[in-house]
């Protein structure tokens, strides 16, 4: 950024600088200008390719919040002159669901605000899916050819406005009694089969957290079936008072009934009983945007009632070993499935402290929308930690060799500091009210784990008063003020979900106190 100035009078504030891009061998100029007036503040950005410049997309990103706006009404604004009176989702909806978009008006408390957009055709995504605490309306729609190139010498102009003026206070959506009628969900850890030949020659490492459960991954496309199967077998002959789940991922060719045979067979063999078992196609862990192709794969209905038939009476699962927007876009067929999972993961599309923490608040529209999708069958999350065991959006994670704070890294410094205790005692506090039957906050090994090689982890204490917690009555969970506050049983958690003092507590101290009666 350079070439920055600065100009205010009585009734404005301009600001101004040039911006450079670099793709390889072109570059893209272009001068920012900001102005703010007392019912308005406009951003316009002109700019110049030199050389064919390549990107997905250039220009302007609005987020809006969600609270207070999610299931609210809105004015869409489209470039044909029409105008749509809706509401924004209340569920989060597996698309886009607002598209050419050249203006939205809303009310936010006692003011009417609208945005307009100019220069660009756009549109806007439910960030929730993911997450994030915001709806995005963005430019270059999806449906397009990406990446695309800015031809030599074209041109860019593109304006948001934000205006706003006073009107009727927009009136409160009846929020539900937080007088709650759910049990605390059994906690897993998710182990790989070298996790579990590990565990099976230090069986006091699941004493730091004592879970209920152990997720086992299993994954057919790195081979040696009959070797995991075995691996995970030594880990359950070790605790055989631990329910062992296994997340299989099968290559599913269009039939996948002779795959899933010769994998419960092999399952037999080696002496592993699991308690349950989750099938999830292999291709099915990247994601698939809006307007692509979707990936070879056998219907999941033919995948789930081979399933059916290979693991005769074991409880079965699907859902996605990735994360909500998957499973939305790609739904199970219930009916056939006795419990569906997705997993959740905080740091897909900002990474500071404040906004991973903000994802709290997405939580409960995220499980309210599989709800929606599922009914009253049983709902599991799955591997929910701060770091990304996989990254559906790329063909890797992240590495993050200097402890940063990164989106889409397996290996988040924070998991390992007090940020991760509080973080998980969040977590906890907004899936107590979802009916959630397990969840897996922590891997058993590794960056995302709980043993450490020297001393323990913060999250470490907190997993393990949680667990403790499991199938006890849920009396009140709330998040508010930087505070995350959970009783359950003759258990009471208070987190501060902030990087500073909030009332007794220190930057991301957690406190128990345990009531007798």
């Amino acid at each position: 950024l350079e070439n920055e100035k600065i100009l205010q009078t009585a009734s404005a504030l301009s600001i101004s600088y040039d911006a450079v891009f670099h793709n390889q061998d072109s570059r893209l100029d272009v001068r920012i200008t900001i102005v703010v007036k007392p019912d308005c503040l406009t951003v316009t950005a002109k700019g110049r390719a030199s050389g064919a410049f390549e990107t997905n997309r250039a220009g302007f990103t609005v987020l809006h919040p969600i609270c207070d706006v999610a299931g609210h009404n809105v004015t869409v604004d489209h470039s044909d002159g029409t105008r749509e009176e809706t509401t924004f989702p209340d569920f989060i909806e597996p698309w886009q669901p607002f598209v050419d978009i050249t203006a939205l008006t809303h009310r936010v408390n006692d003011l009417s605000v609208t945005c307009q957009f100019q220069g660009d055709t756009f549109e806007m995504e439910d960030q929730r899916q993911w997450g994030d605490a915001s709806f995005k309306t963005y430019n270059r729609p999806l449906a397009k050819p990406w990446p695309y190139k800015i031809e030599d010498g074209s041109v860019l102009e593109q304006s948001v406005c934000l205006t706003w003026s006073a009107c009727d206070k927009a009136p409160s959506i009846l929020k539900k009694s937080s007088i709650l009628e759910a049990n605390f969900p059994e906690m897993a850890l998710v182990m790989t089969p070298d996790d579990a030949e590990r565990l099976a020659k230090n069986p006091s490492d699941l004493a730091a957290i004592k879970p209920q459960r152990l997720l086992c991954h299993f994954d057919t496309v790195l081979g040696h079936t009959s070797a995991q199967f075995q691996a995970f077998a030594k880990a359950q002959a070790a605790f055989p008072k631990v329910r062992f789940d296994l997340e299989l991922i099968c290559k599913c060719d269009p039939d996948p009934r002779p795959e899933l045979y010769a994998l419960a067979g092999e399952m037999q063999a080696a002496g592993f009983n699991p308690a349950s078992v989750l099938v999830c196609p292999s291709v099915d862990r990247q994601s698939t945007p809006p307007g692509s192709d979707w990936p070879d794969c056998p219907p999941l209905e033919r995948v789930h009632e081979a399933a059916s038939l290979a693991f005769v009476g074991v409880v079965r699962g699907g859902g996605m070993v990735s994360f909500f927007p998957e499973l939305n876009r790609k739904r199970p067929p219930v009916h056939l499935l006795d419990f569906v999972s997705h997993g959740l993961c905080p740091i897909v599309h900002a990474a500071d402290d404040i906004s991973v923490m903000e994802t709290l608040e997405t939580i409960p529209h995220i499980t309210r929308s599989m709800r929606a999708i599922i009914g009253e069958t049983p709902y599991r999350i799955g591997p929910a930690t701060l770091a990304m065991r996989q990254n559906p959006y790329g063909e890797r994670t992240i590495p993050n060799p200097h402890d940063q704070r990164i989106c889409m890294t397996d290996d988040d410094p924070r998991h390992r500091g007090d940020f991760a205790a509080a973080y998980v005692i969040g977590l906890a506090t907004v899936l107590a009210p979802a009916e959630i039957a397990v969840w897996t906050p922590a891997a058993l090994y590794g960056h995302r784990g709980v043993v450490a090689d020297k001393g323990q982890w913060p999250i470490a204490r907190a997993l393990k008063c949680l667990a403790s917690l499991a199938g006890q009555p849920v009396f009140s969970a709330e998040c508010a003020d930087g505070l995350a506050q959970l009783w359950v049983g003759k258990t009471r958690l208070t987190a501060n979900l902030m990087s500073d003092q909030n009332g007794p507590l220190a930057p991301f101290e957690w406190r128990l106190e345990k009531h007798r009666g």
